[in-house]
């Protein structure tokens, strides 16, 4: 038995990196999964489309199904937790991985710049939770894992990069800001309910399939890079465990829980929390 068996996932921005990781990893413990991003593939099952993510899964045995949905525009995202739903019933397991940022100093970054970051990085993470907290105070309880990012502090001087970058990260890194705080008040008004609501960002920029300039980065400086498969393993420790309103770093919680990091299907050890990107893997 698996630590998500019977369960029912909805995973957002998961048609590549990060969000399919986490699904995967959750359809490795026994989870059906749903996975969301903006839209399905034109061509079909084509890689990095919806389609593929889902197929990929079942292919491997797994339960999965896709669902499209602009997360930023709330009429579109107006019952969707009902909708992902009807494929293998009530959601468990909600996790918020979809998210954008413009990047645009400070002082020039407008108004509709603010406002698209903040629909979709804060008021879509937040309406999917509402949609889902009903159905999960129904059945005992449930989980919310909202991703989160270290861009919510200023980074400290000196700048790990340059001045340009530490300054246009400042307005997403302020609805990151918002999600984390938002996260810690749900958390502790649904513990109750045995709804356990928890925020996770990357230790470090995460190395995922095909993210050519992020091994650019790893080869020179090997220590700003993490494997996509911690950020998974964090996840699943948070969307299985009895955590209330953490606002936390993926090695950090796989450190706490003394997790072994697992391969996305669960079969094999990896190592530890201190695991280090393999930056020459194709896979």
């Amino acid at each position: 038995m698996g630590r998500c068996e019977g369960k029912v996932a909805l995973v957002t921005g998961a048609s590549r990196g990060i969000g399919k990781a986490i699904a995967q990893r959750l359809v490795s413990e026994g989870a059906s999964v749903i996975v969301n991003a903006s839209r399905m593939g034109a061509h079909g099952p084509l890689p990095g489309t919806l389609e593929a993510v889902a197929a990929d899964i079942q292919a491997a045995g797994g339960g999965a199904a896709a669902i499209a949905c602009d997360l930023a525009d709330p009429v579109a995202r107006e019952g969707l937790v009902e909708r992902a739903s009807e494929f293998f019933g009530p959601i468990d397991i909600l996790v918020n991985n979809a998210a954008s940022g413009i990047m645009k100093l400070p002082s020039q970054t407008t108004n509709a710049d603010r406002s698209f970051m903040f629909e979709l990085n804060v008021n879509a993470p937040v309406d999917l939770a509402q949609q889902c907290i009903p159905a999960m105070k129904e059945n005992g309880g449930g989980w919310i894992l909202n991703i989160g990012s270290a861009t919510s502090s200023q980074p400290e001087i000196p700048y790990r990069d340059s001045k340009m970058s530490a300054w246009v990260i400042g307005a997403y890194g302020a609805t990151k800001a918002a999600l984390d705080r938002y996260t810690e008040a749900l958390a502790h008004e649904v513990q109750e309910h045995e709804i356990f609501v928890n925020c996770m960002m990357p230790t470090s920029i995460v190395l995922t399939s095909g993210a050519d300039y992020v091994r650019d980065i790893a080869r020179k400086n090997p220590d700003w890079v993490e494997p996509v498969e911690m950020m998974a393993e964090g996840a699943l420790e948070l969307c299985s465990g009895r955590h209330v309103g953490r606002v936390i770093a993926s090695r950090d919680i796989v450190h706490y829980a003394a997790r072994k990091v697992h391969s996305l299907d669960g079969k094999e050890v990896l190592g530890d929390a201190f695991l280090a990107a393999d930056v020459e893997s194709t896979a």
